[in-house]
């Protein structure tokens, strides 16, 4: 290609991008080309392509040349707020047009009065080795009049690899289960998976095909739940990619169903007794003086003082000195930015190291950094690159008609401010400045703003947009601060130090309460308070059951400050430390100092309560970059657990190794997970045997096993002979059992632990364990399920170990019940005919108080 004609996609006033009122235009951003005011609401192809986007809500389509260059035309400014009103599509995405196509009709009297303004830009992606030749004078255009004029041969495209590898392609399409699609996490989970093997992986969904190397092009792809995505995978380790991408879903499901539904389930349920009255705190419906209604993203209640917080811009330097230079200096910020993530990741929960891992994975997205290089090529500063990156991608999202995904445009702002206040060379301070009892009252907030925040002065926060799903939403919730979003601009009037109330139960924020209003609600805040405290007090004693039953209750870990949060709830002990965590996601195999420093580290925090340390639980659905494995039609019947761990004795001998060393020894219990027969217990017993004489321990090592499959459940009274205790895995043996995968759409409701077959080889391996005076411990998901409860103890557990947040109201549960009552139940359960009727009577049990 030497040249390329662009013309005016309808009639109007030709202006340049610098009238356009959006920086993301005006500062070309997006890219370079003209902007055009029309006149008719019919938008028509500027040049002959493939659709390759066009969201549901029609205010925006791109199109790819066949020479591989992308237009963009964004109809009007900040339209896409209004969710498609006035918009008609008459194109789909993947189809081919030619110049002159009709491709979205739209009401100019709606969008006008919708938008910010109806400058409609016209812009040529970035794309290295192109230049606009020619363009437009401002004046009126006619519809396929010349707008301006490509030039150049496009050398490479950040969407796909340049050149396929070598090799046999591999494909598979399967359903996504995610409740809430492919956002930020499970598309860094995927993007994980995809860098991990040699081999070029695309994802296909909706007529278009992205990178799976990079986070960005996977959201784009606006997956959602119930969609087909077809993942191929070309190179040498095509098979085993296909497979670890498919594994990343898996794991991603699992998450989403340990964390539950939904960030409305994040906070804790307003304790009986203590919300505000109807005439104080009035149900979302008409808005009333002093009131503004918005969206509760983190439940609560809250008084306190008003304060706003403004973000304020980020100088960047314009002036280039050369490509080199700018390269390196965004390549030295980018480095700086990752360690000083990688330092805060640790220091918080779960959700703020899932948070956090999703940021790394923009930060490396090879989407957004390509972008970057070839602006910086193009003679632009590593800040300008690295922004204008940043708003293209941003661009993407919010062309897409799912609100979960547009809201992670503002974790890549997040990264934009990151990298360049590191270019500046400052980085955000520890803690940003707030009176006490602060409510604080902003437009928006990023993820990196709130940790910055002193948590002990924060009452509530209260933005004027922002989404409910939002990572700032998920980690006000981890950190259990009451939050509304979406209140609109009225927030805006509302004067600093001003007394408020936050209602994130009902969705309200009273600007102006009355003396009267404000008490009422500071003693049902201190009455939530004292009933929270008064439970985790609860959790600190030993669980026994109301005729006196002793069941320990511990938690599941992932790290060290998972372990704090543990205690802190009231935790027992360590019920399952998932250890793979040290091995996925790394090119190399941790040593065994990097292991016991971790181990160590956990158990210190723990103190004198027991640890019981899964051995590795990798191989098949976790593929490993230093593991080769042998290309499996079903990971999950393949070389995982502790075939894995038998198949390389060295990375079990150098784990175990580690895990003995831990002080003091005996504190330790060792489980093995995804046993099938006694053959593996008796090789890893031995194992343990030679490295404790090796290592002069005297101590008895205790060493469990997991009960995950029907032969294990089956068996379990010749294993319960050459371990110490046994762990049921309910997650595993239900899928096993049911021969039901998790990740079925069809199925996965039906999937369920409860299921009468399930619960007989959990009672069948309960029974073992009694009958061996041996303990019973279940650490799936089904151990922080009420309904399972009284169940699981009237078949004979005794251990329960669960995610650390629910185990004060488990306990609580437990004390309520009667072992005698929870037989009865459970036997009746055993004779029942599906999962639903255990479930239905386990509930009405509950509700008659039989097994409160």
């Amino acid at each position: 290609m030497s040249t390329l004609e662009i013309l005016a996609p309808f009639d109007g006033w030709c202006a340049p991008l610098d009238e356009v009122p959006d920086p993301v235009f005006s500062e070309r951003m997006l890219g370079d080309g003209v902007a055009v005011d029309p006149v008719t609401g019919i938008l028509t192809a500027p040049c002959s392509g493939r659709i390759i986007t066009l969201p549901a809500s029609a205010h925006a389509v791109s199109i790819r040349t066949p020479e591989g260059i992308e237009l963009l035309v964004h109809i009007g400014i900040d339209t896409v707020q209004l969710g498609g009103r006035g918009f008609e599509a008459r194109v789909a995405p993947g189809a081919s047009v030619h110049a002159g196509d009709e491709l979205i009709r739209f009401d100019l009297d709606v969008v006008a009065r919708g938008a910010k303004s109806l400058m409609t830009p016209i812009v040529m992606t970035p794309s290295q080795g192109l230049v606009i030749q020619r363009r437009r004078a401002a004046g009126v255009v006619a519809a396929g009049e010349i707008l301006f004029v490509i030039a150049g041969n496009v050398i490479s495209s950040p969407q796909q690899p340049s050149s396929a590898p070598d090799g046999p392609a591999v494909s598979r399409i399967v359903p996504v289960i995610l409740r809430q699609g492919l956002h930020a996490r499970p598309a860094a989970l995927l993007a994980q998976r995809a860098r991990a093997a040699n081999a070029q992986v695309t994802l296909s969904a909706h007529g278009r095909t992205a990178n799976a190397r990079s986070v960005v092009a996977i959201m784009a792809l606006g997956i959602r739940h119930g969609d087909e995505l077809r993942i191929e995978a070309r190179g040498a380790d095509a098979a085993q990619a296909v497979a670890g991408v498919i594994a990343g879903l898996e794991e991603a499901a699992q998450r989403e169903a340990a964390a539950g539904h939904g960030t409305q389930t994040t906070g804790a349920a307003p304790p009986t007794g203590t919300s505000l009255p109807t005439s104080a705190a009035p149900r979302a419906g008409p808005a009333q003086a002093g009131v503004l209604l918005g969206t509760a993203a983190a439940r609560g209640l809250a008084v306190g003082r008003a304060a706003r917080i403004e973000r304020r811009d980020i100088e960047v330097r314009e002036a280039a000195v050369d490509p080199a230079h700018e390269s390196a200096e965004l390549e030295r910020a980018r480095v700086n930015v990752r360690a000083r993530l990688e330092r805060v990741a640790g220091a918080g929960g779960a959700e703020r190291r899932e948070i956090i891992g999703a940021h790394l994975e923009f930060l490396d997205d090879p989407l957004v950094n390509e972008a970057a290089h070839d602006l910086i090529r193009a003679g632009k500063s590593a800040g300008i690159a690295w922004r204008s990156a940043i708003r293209r991608s941003i661009e993407a999202l919010e062309a897409l008609d799912d609100s979960r995904l547009r809201e992670r445009a503002d974790d890549l702002l997040d990264m934009e401010m990151h990298v360049l206040l590191a270019l500046a060379g400052e980085a955000r301070p520890m803690h940003l400045p707030l009176p006490e009892r602060a409510v604080l009252i902003a437009d928006d907030l990023l993820p990196s703003e709130l940790t910055a925040l002193d948590r002990q002065r924060l009452a509530g926060i209260c933005l004027a947009r922002g989404g409910a799903t939002s990572h700032v939403a998920i980690l006000a919730g981890a950190m259990e601060i009451p939050m509304l979003v979406g209140l609109g601009s009225g927030i805006r009037e509302i004067t600093d130090g001003a007394t408020v109330i936050v209602d994130a139960d009902h969705g309200t924020l009273h600007t102006a309460p009355s003396p009267a209003m404000v008490e009422q609600a500071q003693a049902a805040v201190e009455s939530r308070r004292r009933e929270l405290a008064a439970l985790r007090t609860a959790a600190q004693a030993d669980c026994r059951t109301l005729d006196g039953t002793r069941v320990e209750v511990f938690a599941n870990l992932g790290n060290a400050s998972d372990a704090a949060a543990a205690i802190a709830n009231g935790a027992e002990g360590c019920g399952l430390l998932r250890t793979e965590f040290l091995f996925i996601d790394r090119e190399t195999a941790p040593d065994e100092a990097e292991q016991l420093d971790a181990y160590q580290a956990i158990a210190a925090t723990l103190g004198a309560k027991p640890l019981v340390l899964r051995l590795m639980d990798v191989g098949g659905d976790k593929p490993l970059r230093y593991l080769p494995m042998p290309a499996e039609e079903n990971p999950a019947l393949g070389l995982r657990g502790v075939r894995t761990a038998l198949a390389r004795p060295d990375l079990l001998r150098t784990q175990l190794r580690a895990a003995l060393r831990v002080h003091p020894a005996p504190r330790v219990r060792l489980l093995i997970p995804m046993v099938t027969d006694l053959a593996e217990i008796l090789a890893v017993r031995a194992m343990i045997d030679e490295l404790k004489q090796e290592l002069r321990i005297h101590d008895h090592i205790e060493l469990g096993a997991m009960i995950e499959t029907p032969a294990a459940a089956l068996t379990a009274g010749v294993l319960i002979r050459a371990v110490d205790f046994l762990s049921i895995g309910s997650n595993d043996l239900t899928q096993y059992t049911l021969a039901m995968d998790r990740g079925h759409p069809q199925l996965a409701g039906r999937s369920d632990a409860l299921h009468p077959a399930v619960l007989k080889l959990m009672a069948a391996a309960a029974a073992a364990g009694a009958a061996a005076g041996k303990m019973i411990a279940v650490c799936g998901a089904v151990a922080a399920d009420r309904c399972a409860i009284p169940i699981l103890l009237g078949i004979g557990v005794r251990e329960l170990s669960l995610v650390s947040a629910g185990i004060p109201a488990i306990k609580r549960q437990v004390r309520g019940l009667r072992i005698a009552d929870c037989r009865d139940l459970a036997l009746r359960c055993l004779e029942l005919g599906s999962a639903t009727e255990v479930r239905e009577l386990a509930a009405q049990t509950i509700l008659t108080g039989v097994a409160r």
